[in-house]
C-alpha cells in the first residue's frame, strides 16, 4: 500500500486519546502523520507524554468575537503547515481549521463527531468536509457525507484491545478530609480506602454555550456528604475556591483513565469524562442539560445516570457510596455493553488507509464494520 501523508488537528485533551493509537499504528505501517494542536488545558502535556510531535497553534479565545478572530489566525497557521508538508488528507474531531485548510488545498477532510449540540463548530466545518463519521446514535444526518459506526469515540483509547490500566501503586493523589481543622495533603501509593471523583467544567467551550450543571451549593454538599464514605478528589477546569483546593488531584493527565477506573464513583458535569468512566466500569452520575444521541444511548444502556439539574444528585451519590457491591455489579454491565461495540481505532485505521473505497463499503453494507469487534488478531487489520 502506498505511503500516505496525514494531517491531524487536535483541539482538546480528549482528541489526543481519540487519535494517539491511530497515529502510532499509522507510523508503524509507514505513513507520515503531521499534528497541529491547540494549547488547551493539558493537551500539549498529553502529546508530550505520548511522544507525539506537533506544532502548537496557540490558545483559543473565550468570547464569541475572539473565537471568530481565532478562526482566521488558526486557519492561516494550518495553511502554512499544509503547504509545506503537502498532506494527502486531513483528519480531525470536527475541526473547522482542518476543514477550511483541506478545502483550500483541495484535499479531503475526514471529520469525526459525536457532539450533536456543537452548532457553532458544525456551522464552521460541515460545509468544507468531505466525510463525517459519527456513532450510529448521532441524531443529525449529513446525507451522502455521513458514515455511522457502532461505537463511541471514547473507545478509541478505552476499548479492551487498546486500554491497559497503568500501574498506579506509586501515583501521588491529592485528597483531604472535610472536617474543619483537618490537615490535607498528598497520599503516596494506593488509596487507603475508596475514593470518589467530582468533575466540574468551566462552561466556556463553544459546545457548552447555553448549558449548565451543578449549583455551587450542590458542589459543596457533595463534598460534605460523600466525604463521610470515601476520599473526595476534584477535577476542575476552573480554579477551585480556597476551601476546596485541597481536594484537587495531583496526577499526570495521562494517568487519569487509570485513576477513573479505580474510583468507586464519578459525579461529573463533563459528558466525555462521564462516558470514559462508564466504559472503564466506574458508576457515573452525569449532570448536564445537553441533548446528544450518544448521551441518550449511554443512559438507555444503563451506563450513565443523567440529571438535568442539581435536584436528587447528592441523595443518589450518597446511596451509591453506601452500597459496597454496586461497582462490581456495574462493571459486569459495562463489560457486556463494550463487547457489542467495535474497536474504533482499528476501524479508523482501515477507513483512512482504504479511503474513499472504505466509505462506499460501509455505506453500502453497514454490517461490514462488525469485523472490528473483538475476537480478531491485530495483524488482520492494524
Amino acid at each position: 500500500m502506498k505511503s500516505m501523508k496525514i494531517f491531524i488537528d487536535i483541539g482538546h485533551p480528549a482528541h489526543v486519546h481519540y487519535f494517539r493509537h491511530f497515529v502510532r499504528i499509522m507510523h508503524t505501517k509507514g505513513h507520515e502523520v503531521f499534528i497541529t494542536a491547540r494549547d488547551k488545558e493539558v493537551t500539549l502535556s498529553l502529546l508530550d507524554h505520548y511522544k507525539l510531535e506537533y506544532s502548537n497553534r496557540g490558545k483559543g479565545r473565550k468570547s464569541m468575537l475572539g473565537k471568530l478572530v481565532y478562526i482566521l489566525s488558526a486557519d492561516f497557521f494550518l495553511l502554512r503547515k499544509a503547504l509545506k508538508v503537502k498532506p494527502d488528507l486531513f483528519v480531525s474531531f470536527g475541526s473547522p481549521y482542518a476543514a477550511h485548510t483541506a478545502w483550500l488545498v483541495g484535499k479531503p477532510h475526514l471529520a469525526f463527531d459525536d457532539t450533536d449540540h456543537n452548532f457553532f463548530a458544525q456551522l464552521m466545518y460541515v460545509p468544507f468536509t468531505e466525510t463525517i463519521l459519527t456513532p450510529g446514535v448521532y441524531t443529525k444526518s449529513y446525507g451522502k457525507k455521513h458514515v455511522r459506526f457502532n461505537g463511541f469515540m471514547e473507545l478509541c483509547s478505552l476499548h479492551p484491545r487498546r486500554f491497559q490500566a497503568p500501574d498506579t501503586t506509586n501515583v501521588t493523589r491529592a485528597t483531604a478530609v472535610i472536617e474543619k481543622g483537618s490537615t490535607a495533603g498528598d497520599l503516596s501509593g494506593p488509596m487507603k480506602r475508596k475514593y470518589i471523583i467530582l468533575r466540574f467544567v468551566s462552561w466556556e467551550a463553544s459546545h457548552d454555550i447555553g448549558l449548565s450543571g451543578l449549583s455551587r451549593e450542590t458542589k459543596y454538599a457533595l463534598v460534605r456528604e460523600l466525604s463521610k464514605y470515601a476520599d473526595i478528589v476534584i477535577s476542575s477546569e476552573s480554579p477551585l475556591p480556597p476551601d476546596l483546593q485541597a481536594y484537587g488531584y495531583s496526577i499526570h493527565p495521562a494517568e487519569m483513565h487509570g485513576f477513573m477506573a479505580d474510583a468507586a464513583l464519578l459525579v461529573s458535569e463533563s459528558l466525555t469524562m462521564s462516558a470514559e468512566a462508564a466504559f472503564l466500569g466506574t458508576p457515573t452520575l452525569c449532570i448536564s442539560t445537553a441533548r446528544a444521541g450518544t448521551l441518550d444511548e449511554e443512559v438507555r444502556l444503563g451506563l450513565i445516570e443523567l440529571f438535568r439539574g442539581s435536584e436528587g444528585v447528592v441523595e443518589r451519590a450518597v446511596a451509591l457510596a453506601k452500597n459496597p457491591g454496586y461497582k462490581s455489579e456495574f462493571q459486569v454491565k459495562s463489560t457486556d455493553v463494550v463487547s457489542t461495540l467495535i474497536d474504533v481505532t482499528g476501524f479508523m485505521v482501515w477507513f483512512v488507509e482504504n479511503y474513499p473505497a472504505s466509505k462506499q463499503d460501509v455505506q453500502n453494507d453497514p454490517g461490514y464494520q462488525s469485523r472490528f469487534r473483538g475476537g480478531y488478531a491485530d495483524s488482520d487489520f492494524v
